[in-house]
């Protein structure tokens, strides 16, 4: 005789209601871990740069979150199934969200004062490992709560999990193209505890439970008031070099110009780094890179009709050659630059050709042939590594006519144990081009210039008279300066293996202390 089947076992008990706001919950918690994950990288990175150092300390502390979540959800779950206890755990993880927006910045600072690999670690430890936790807990307590047979485990935590991807999913679109590029950090990370503050307050005001719902609206006001103040302080800065007079977030990091008390010097930064300096008065940079570029391509070549610049700035090189009559193509990969260059920098955007997009793209896909490339791209305090290899010195080489000239803008240092980066870039541009020459001042700023013309000589005599006099002796030293780099120090560096982040990580985290100990007078000084 056949066996009958077994009758059908109730996956819970839970409304049909409840088990909807469970879903809802698990996805929105699911969105707000991979914002917290991404916005946090971004709020450290004013501090610590965009190197993969910052990645990897923010994706290994939001992994360790989330296997404390995973276990604190368990055994929370199995003490009580009352789900007050979940939502009071989402309302804890958007009150410490609401208040590391003020608290960001002192922990950053404290934490400069560690390497970098350690420093970034430590910070995102401390701002984002209790609420990420918090946060994780959600997947275990809600299966558990809405299971009451093993025979239909698999289909719910499949759901769950199946749901919380997906919020994952729409956190990440709406961190990427949303919210980073048109907010400040600091109201995202606002935003994003008040959604938390919302779901939370959802499940208290359906509850019915007086005592529940007065500790709740205390942790609400508590979030609200937090956030509302850590908002306020962080867009009204106490700066070293001035006055803010604009401020705007972009996919590629936060972008401020300042103004100095006199309103002799204005200054264009990117997390914190100064890209530029500019006298409003003169409309010159005072800045010894943006003379150097235009001036030498213009030293080393006897003619300048077509000019690539692989970053845009705030546009003073490329407008310099442009004003000689040459025809500008910029590549710039930021278009939030371009409105912010032209309002406070001089920039004509008529008077230029300007690709929004990828320097290693326009290599590969333009047949245009040009006398100069001139390359000045960076993300913060270093230039991408894709575009300082031997395969984009080769492509750069590509777009040039006869005796065209590359000329590169670096961060760099000559001195051993900390020359990686500069011997490295001499042996690349070695690799590809007959010629290579290095320029400096000592100041910081070391300029390649590299050709397939042998032996490479000046076309033309340096001109200093049109160079601010701040920048005119540097500008002067610089021309006269050839640099010699350590042969046995560095390597070829190529897209399968470029190393340079870990190698130059002494360098940059230098560099990054240095600005932001100089930029910003921490809150209390």
């Amino acid at each position: 005789m056949q066996k009958k089947p077994a009758p059908a076992q109730p996956v819970s008990d839970v409304s049909p209601g409840l088990r909807r706001y469970l879903y809802l919950t698990a996805a929105v918690t699911g969105a707000v871990i991979l914002i917290v994950e991404i916005l946090g990288a971004k709020m450290l990175s004013p501090y610590f740069g965009t190197s993969h150092f910052v990645w990897t300390a923010q994706i290994a502390v939001t992994l360790v979150s989330l296997a404390a979540g995973y276990w604190f959800g368990g055994w929370l779950v199995d003490r009580s199934q009352k789900l007050h206890r979940l939502y009071f755990c989402i309302l804890g993880a958007a009150l410490y969200l609401a208040t590391t927006i003020a608290f960001c910045e002192p922990v950053a600072y404290a934490c400069l004062r560690f390497k970098l690999a350690a420093g970034s670690v430590l910070a995102s430890l401390f701002l984002f490992f209790v609420p990420l936790t918090l946060l994780a807990a959600v997947g275990p307590f809600v299966i558990r709560v809405m299971t009451s047979s093993v025979s239909v485990v698999g289909g719910q935590v499949g759901r769950l999990s199946a749901i919380s991807t997906l919020g994952s999913v729409l956190g990440t679109v709406l961190i990427g193209y949303v919210l980073l590029p048109f907010l400040p950090n600091s109201v995202t990370m606002y935003i994003t505890a008040g959604v938390l503050v919302a779901v939370a307050s959802g499940y208290f005001v359906v509850a019915k439970q007086s005592q529940q719902q007065m500790t709740a609206t205390v942790l609400v006001a508590l979030t609200a008031l937090l956030g509302y103040g850590g908002v306020r302080v962080d867009n009204n800065p106490n700066y070293i070099l001035g006055t803010q007079i604009e401020r705007r977030n972009s996919d590629f990091g936060l972008l401020q110009v300042l103004e100095s008390q006199s309103r002799d010097t204005r200054y264009y930064l990117n997390d914190y780094l100064t890209q530029n300096t500019y006298d409003p008065e003169t409309k010159k940079s005072v800045s010894l890179f943006t003379y150097m570029l235009h001036g030498l391509a213009r030293v080393y070549t006897s003619t300048l009709d077509d000019v690539l610049c692989i970053g845009l700035g705030v546009g003073i090189a490329p407008m310099n050659f442009a004003r000689d009559g040459a025809k500008v193509d910029a590549v710039e990969i930021n278009p939030a630059v371009v409105p912010l260059a032209a309002k406070h920098f001089g920039l004509e955007p008529d008077k230029l050709n300007i690709i929004i997009g990828d320097g290693r793209y326009h290599l590969n896909a333009t047949d245009k042939k040009y006398d100069a490339v001139v390359l000045d791209a960076f993300l913060g305090d270093s230039s991408p590594s894709h575009l300082m290899t031997r395969e984009a010195f080769a492509a750069m080489q590509e777009v040039l006519k006869p005796g065209g000239v590359l000329v590169i803008n670096s961060f760099g240092d000559f001195s051993p144990g900390r020359d990686f980066f500069t011997a490295s870039l001499d042996k690349t541009l070695k690799a590809v081009f007959k010629s290579v020459r290095i320029h400096h001042s000592g100041g910081g700023n070391v300029f390649f210039v590299a050709s397939d013309r042998a032996p490479l000589e000046f076309e033309r005599e340096p001109d200093v008279s049109a160079v601010h006099p701040s920048v005119q002796w540097e500008a002067e030293t610089a021309y006269r300066r050839i640099g010699n780099v350590n042969s046995t120090s560095g390597m070829v560096l190529t897209d399968d293996y470029n190393p340079v982040e870990f190698y130059d990580a002494a360098n940059r985290e230098s560099t990054r202390q240095y600005l932001a100990r100089n930029m910003r007078r921490p809150r209390g000084d």
